[in-house]
């Protein structure tokens, strides 16, 4: 019914609105004249405003009261719940289309006088500014007004509208601007200030103020607008009219508002960056309650890469999605924020309260929702995560450093395999910061020379002779003490700063040279071992790196013992074994390191050129040890094996005279270690060997 009466009117005459619109009136009127209908008790002054709203929506064609009433006296008739009065039906029906007749016809009375009193208003203030105005003025003023693509008022000073240019009608989506006032077209918040402006304007404490302005349509969409205000004076003094330009900057507004919300949020998650992170953080601390404080937790996603590179980009987004709301699900009940870092990483920070749940219940509770798997396309994926934890930080904690512990915490947890969590440790931590500290350092100390190239005697134990020389690296730092940075730590730290590689070709360089130097000199033909870490190892650059450097430095390649871990050369990283078959073809003395450390050096031992083992220091250490009978046994046979492969024998790190005869009596060929002089240094610095 409500449709037949909105399409009746829009028939009879033109309306202002969408047909939508017109509907929805429709709908509202039709609910309250049958409301009206069938309460009781009957009161038919409650259908007052129905009239009038009709009229408000320019309902006031010369057949729209009669159409209106037709429609709704049917209704009202055949209304089913108005049977029961079946003989006070139709003076109900009577009685409500009398109140919306009489209400109609003062309303419609009252609109038709206030169009007069707009009108007469208007020809009048029409009349004095044709008056105090030359015509040719008046036209070019009326021609930018008309043209401009501003929204252009034309108001008095107690801010009546007298006039608008088209594209205000078109910003606000309304036509009629008659009786209304600049602050009727505002928020009502917002008008009592424009208000007091144009008070302003019209008292001359200004000439021209610039406001940001909510302006709202006929339907209460808000339109953010810039209104500049001016003054218009009839003869240069006396103040007469107020100019407003109005810019429409909704869309400006919106895009400031995205640009804003993109800033502070992963596009990906939708959750908090870093940045935002950051702000909440520095809040929580200060607003925490110091006997229960806050706790931040960094997340690291355990092999997200296996699933990126396993099943596509595209899966990996959505987990990452999928584990962004598990996280949020986690700290539901929490004064908590859930953040994005960087790719895998994620961050909670949680103000805690006397009921929220400890540090192990929170990690368990994490692990357990992420461990279920989602699917996607029948296939079931988890992602696990190692966490760092820091608990109850100081309220005045840096945020910039709060981070990083938590950071650094979360890497000493992922040390210790997958799934793993790590609360903050002051004291691990200042290790940590040392550590790092130096391998910041580390390309300006090799940059600048500070990390040298030394040499150590290689002796035969049968004898007691020096029959060559394994290279070393000694960083002398500025503590004073070369030997805190030795060999192995600066190996460690090149692993952390990717200087592994380059170190491996100073090192190369630099005691090729030395030993072709002390060979030359002393008339000798020793030979120069050098010990090869994992990722050195797996180079794909080795062979052509060793063999321009012993052909740049004169050292002949028979002189170069080249020593490779036996893991790399069992773990079937293909690199590190063809490096090590192409050396020994080029004429370098190949050794398989850390022998008897891993199942199958055996077959390694067998399988590859090989022409010398080097024992793994755990084994030696745990000779040195004594604790059993069973580790000197298994030496020996290992020698043995060794030996009967044709290759010779090599122990590192001999301290002692007793040690040095245990290991030739076992069959050793050749050591190294404290016991040993000189110690590591510059062939330069050497004695006659």
């Amino acid at each position: 019914m409500a449709r037949k009466w909105a399409y009746l009117l829009s028939s009879s005459t033109y309306l202002p609105y969408s047909q939508q619109e017109v509907d929805q009136a429709m709908r509202e009127l039709v609910d309250v004249v049958f409301d009206t209908a069938t309460k009781e008790p009957f009161n038919a002054d409650q259908v007052t405003g129905v009239g009038t709203r009709l009229v408000d929506m320019r309902c006031t064609g010369p057949t729209s009261m009669r159409r209106t009433i037709d429609v709704l006296g049917k209704a009202l008739m055949t209304e089913q719940e108005l049977y029961r009065l079946d003989d006070k039906r139709a003076e109900r029906a009577i009685a409500l289309l009398g109140v919306i007749a009489s209400d109609y016809l003062e309303a419609t009375r009252q609109f038709i006088f206030g169009q007069q009193e707009d009108i007469k208003e208007a020809l009048v203030r029409a009349g004095a500014e044709a008056q105090r105005r030359m015509r040719a003025t008046e036209a070019r003023f009326d021609a930018v007004f008309t043209s401009s693509p501003s929204g252009v008022v034309l108001a008095a000073l107690d801010g009546t509208i007298s006039r608008v240019n088209p594209s205000l009608q078109t910003m606000l989506d309304r036509e009629d601007f008659t009786g209304l006032t600049l602050f009727d077209l505002v928020d009502e918040d917002e008008a009592p200030f424009l208000k007091a402006a144009c008070q302003d304007l019209a008292d001359g404490w200004a000439e021209r103020l610039h406001q940001q302005r909510k302006l709202i349509r006929p339907d209460g969409e808000a339109v953010r607008a810039g209104m500049s205000i001016s003054v218009l004076r009839d003869d240069g003094t006396t103040a007469s009219h107020l100019l407003v330009t109005v810019d429409d900057q909704t869309e400006m507004s919106l895009l400031q508002g995205q640009l804003s919300h993109q800033s502070l949020h992963d596009v990906l998650t939708g959750l908090p960056n870093r940045q935002y992170f950051s702000t909440r953080l520095e809040s929580v601390l200060r607003q925490a309650d110091p006997a229960v404080g806050a706790t931040l937790y960094h997340l690291d996603l355990d092999a997200f890469s296996m699933i990126t590179d396993g099943l596509g980009r595209a899966v990996g987004d959505r987990v990452l999605m999928n584990v962004a709301q598990r996280l949020k699900a986690v700290v539901a009940g929490e004064n908590a924020m859930v953040a994005r870092f960087d790719g895998d990483e994620f961050a909670i920070i949680v103000q805690n309260t006397d009921t929220t749940p400890d540090v192990i219940s929170m990690i368990t509770s994490i692990n357990e929702e992420l461990a279920e798997p989602v699917y996607f396309d029948g296939l079931g994926v988890a992602a696990s995560a190692s966490i760092g934890v820091v608990h109850k930080p100081p309220a005045d904690a840096d945020v910039t450093e709060l981070l990083r512990t938590a950071d650094m915490t979360l890497r000493r947890a992922k040390a210790n395999g997958r799934r793993q969590w790590g609360l903050f440790d002051p004291a691990e931590d200042t290790r940590d910061r040392s550590w790092f500290s130096l391998a910041a350092q580390m390309p300006g100390a090799l940059e600048m020379g500070d990390i040298k190239v030394v040499c150590r005697p290689l002796v035969q134990l049968m004898g007691n002779r020096t029959i060559g020389f394994e290279a070393q690296l000694r960083w002398d730092h500025e503590t004073g003490d070369p030997e805190t940075i030795s060999h192995t730590l600066c190996l460690e730290l090149a692993e952390q700063t990717g200087l592994v590689v380059p170190l491996r070709d100073t090192l190369l360089e630099d005691a090729s040279t030395q030993v072709h130097w002390w060979n030359d000199e002393h008339g000798t033909s020793l030979p120069l071992a050098v010990s090869l870490t994992a990722n050195q190892a797996c180079d794909p650059d080795l062979v052509g790196a060793v063999l321009m450097r012993l052909s740049q430095t004169g050292l002949d390649t028979s002189l170069l013992r080249l020593g490779m871990p036996v893991s790399v050369l069992i773990a079937d990283r293909g690199e590190a074994v063809d490096n090590f078959r192409m050396l020994a073809e080029n004429g370098v003395v190949t050794e398989i390191h850390e022998f008897g450390s891993a199942a199958g050096d055996i077959e390694c031992l067998e399988e590859l050129p090989a022409t010398s083992v080097r024992i793994a220091p755990r084994l030696v250490h745990r000779l040195r040890a004594g604790k059993s009978a069973l580790i000197g046994r298994t030496l020996k046979d290992l020698i043995e094996v060794a030996k009967l492969a044709g290759a010779t024998v090599v122990v590192d790190d001999i301290e002692t005279a007793d040690e040095m005869t245990w290991w030739r009596s076992a069959g050793v060929h050749f050591g190294m270690g404290r016991y040993f002089e000189p110690g590591p240094a510059d062939l330069h610095d050497f004695g006659t060997v």
